[in-house]
């Protein structure tokens, strides 16, 4: 099976195996957001994929 290429383009792994993914709901509409929640948006999140979602979408990282 293939690996999910627009999937990956959306995920940085870092050294310790922890797969970062950009803040969900940052492109518009932000302008009367507060300030602490549009600054919130900038940081990265861990994201969380149970091994089938993980073996549909990133078959290549070892999930069963």
């Amino acid at each position: 099976m293939k690996t999910n290429k627009s999937y990956t383009k959306r995920i940085r792994v870092t050294r310790t195996g922890k797969m970062m993914v950009r803040v969900k709901g940052q492109n518009h509409f932000n302008a009367k957001a507060s300030g602490s929640t549009r600054s919130a948006k900038r940081r990265s999140v861990t994201l969380n994929l149970t091994a089938k979602v993980r073996a549909r979408f990133l078959p290549g990282s070892g999930a069963k």
